[in-house]
């Protein structure tokens, strides 16, 4: 992995409703744009076939497994050199990557369009994507601090939604997406093999159960909380979000951004809160750290 995978940040932890705070590592989650150069000599054209969310590290491995599982390529051979792009950022990220392939491959691009999400502005930094949400969502300006939970309903939430994982406690490998009520009460869960489609099901089921923003809800998550799992709540107008798992560098930013609570390693009595705090009630008595 690249020396920029895992960033240090600020948190405030809470371990049997004490507050400590401290400093907390958390991996780095940039987008890749993945582009293809192809043709033969003198007529040599590129396009842009994805942009995906990674860990920065190994992307030509990414792009080459991606181009592979996509049967875009047969093999490595078809591969005539990968590298990085510049492309002018303020962050000076290397965040675009660039295929060759040799000129005798011809690739199959049928499947591409599904695959390339792009944005405007500088989206390869990560500030396009947020850019664009704010564009689309009728719910992320305005935020205002009007939905809070204490220490301790937020602790038994994980619990309870382990209850109604049917699937999963036959099959321990499905991820689930929950919303709950700021009192503890579960509304809505739903389960899938993949985490996002499970939160897409979640929130289509909402759309129809609930009049939208779901500004009034705790949504919480059985794994990591990516870019992308914050993205859908943002549009849904969630402004707290809870998850067993960590949550990535670019979660993080689009949670502070938008003033959404984003709280991590939510178990047993123990979590911490990343960003917009205010939401947590915590016993006025409780909430400095005695060493």
């Amino acid at each position: 992995m690249a020396n920029n995978a895992v960033q240090q940040i600020q948190v405030t932890r809470i371990t049997d409703g004490i507050s400590e705070d401290l400093s907390d590592a958390i991996a780095i989650e940039e987008p890749l744009e993945i582009r293809l150069e192809h043709g033969p000599a003198g007529e040599r054209k590129v396009q842009n076939i994805s942009v995906t969310m990674r860990t920065p590290g190994n992307d030509a491995e990414l792009a080459t497994g991606f181009l592979f599982t996509e049967g875009i390529i047969k093999n490595a051979s078809d591969i005539r050199a990968t590298e990085h792009c510049f492309i002018a950022c303020a962050d000076n990220r290397e965040n675009v990557i660039q295929v060759s392939l040799a000129e005798n491959v011809i690739p199959h691009l049928q499947n591409t369009e599904r695959n390339f999400y792009t944005t405007s502005s500088c989206g390869v930094c990560g500030k396009g994507s947020i850019n664009a949400i704010r564009t689309v969502s009728n719910y992320i300006d305005g935020q205002v601090d009007n939905n809070f939970i204490s220490t301790e309903i937020i602790t038994t939430l994980p619990d309870k939604l382990r209850q109604h994982q049917k699937v999963f406690a036959d099959t321990g490998g499905l991820h689930a997406s929950a919303l709950f009520t700021t009192d503890g009460d579960l509304l809505l869960v739903r389960e899938d093999v993949g985490r996002h489609n499970a939160l897409d099901k979640l929130i289509g089921a909402a759309i129809k159960q609930y009049s939208l923003p779901l500004d009034k809800t705790v949504l919480l998550l059985s794994g990591r909380a990516s870019f992308e799992l914050v993205q859908k709540a943002a549009m849904a107008g969630i402004n707290i979000i809870a998850a067993v798992g960590a949550p990535s560098s670019l979660a993080v930013q689009l949670a502070q951004e938008f003033n959404i609570t984003l709280v991590g390693f939510l178990r047993g009595q123990r979590f911490n809160i990343y960003t917009a705090p205010q939401r947590i009630l915590i016993p006025s008595y409780e909430n400095s750290y005695q060493k």
